[in-house]
């Protein structure tokens, strides 16, 4: 019987981790190691790494920090969590853990554009697919900038964008009727294609016109995956994350959530502060019911 079962390894989860560990607490992190933090080429507002970091590097530091005080880590996908009493059972596909709580780290997925696995991959470790202006507009000032999406979140991101460049195109995957201002440009014609040559990204309409630019940004919007703990019956709210409250509890005892999956700023920074309430609130309520 663990004191907690955690599912998601990013970096709400590995802070979660870290910190039960270091109240001496019994925890192990479930990762199916398809987190968006793994995707990150180098991020540069982590606060200790002035230099940025990759993804992959950040996490395997948080893995070895998080190993270091006794947290236990297993890979596997997540494919049932059960309520037995007061008590829970989480499945992978490899293996079955029980807890006295859960961590619900499992995040968003990303709305991706019209290209091939390799070819996004590609994309995206070479700065010319982005997903994130919050995390990294810094690095492409006075830049063309290009931001696939539509209605409200694509008219903000690309209003967003404007603080950094003063060439911003809003482009959609089926046509453009807002109106948009700040000046951003639009283009109306449908997506028809996109290519990505060593250093620029090339955007085909229905009209047949190829425009070139230096980077794009993806705004299709996310979808929660929320999955597993609404299965479970833990609420969630209009736009599919999990609902909680300042500790990071959900609507049932011993379920948290925390990071991405719960809506918020979707930042590395705040993923990790979410990670540090949501265990304390579980030291503290251990405590409490063992006194």
């Amino acid at each position: 019987m663990q004191d907690c079962v955690i599912i998601g390894g990013g970096p709400a989860g590995l802070t979660a981790a870290l910190y039960l560990a270091r109240f001496l607490r019994s925890v192990t992190v479930f990762d199916g190691q398809d987190g968006r933090a793994r995707m990150i080429p180098k991020t540069h507002n982590l606060a200790p790494f002035p230099d940025g970091i990759s993804g992959q590097e950040m996490l395997e530091r948080m893995r070895t920090h998080a190993l270091r005080y006794g947290a236990g880590l297993a890979a596997g996908t997540v494919e049932a969590v059960e309520r037995h009493g007061r008590v829970f059972r989480v499945a992978t596909d490899r293996q079955a853990a029980w807890a006295r709580n859960v961590i619900f780290a499992t995040g968003v997925f990303n709305h991706r554009p019209p290209l091939s696995g390799d070819d996004h991959a590609q994309g995206v470790a070479r700065g010319l697919l982005r997903y994130c202006p919050v995390c990294d507009a810094h690095e492409v000032r006075d830049k063309r900038i290009a931001v696939l999406g539509s209605g409200t979140h694509g008219q903000q991101e690309a209003s967003f964008l404007c603080h950094y460049s003063q060439s911003v195109t809003l482009i959609s995957l089926d046509g453009f009727p807002a109106n948009v201002r700040n000046g951003i440009r639009v283009l109306k014609p449908a997506l028809t294609g996109i290519a990505l040559p060593d250093s620029e990204v090339l955007i085909t309409l229905q009209d047949g016109q190829t425009h070139p630019f230096d980077t794009l940004y993806v705004a299709l919007g996310t979808t929660p995956r929320a999955d597993p703990a609404s299965c479970l019956g833990v609420e969630l709210d209009d736009d599919g994350h999990i609902a909680i409250d300042a500790k990071h509890k959900t609507s049932l005892d011993g379920v948290y959530a925390i990071g991405d999956v719960t809506n918020g700023l979707d930042q590395i920074a705040v993923a990790m502060g979410h990670g540090a309430i949501a265990a304390t609130a579980i030291h503290n309520d251990l405590s409490a019911s063992a006194s």
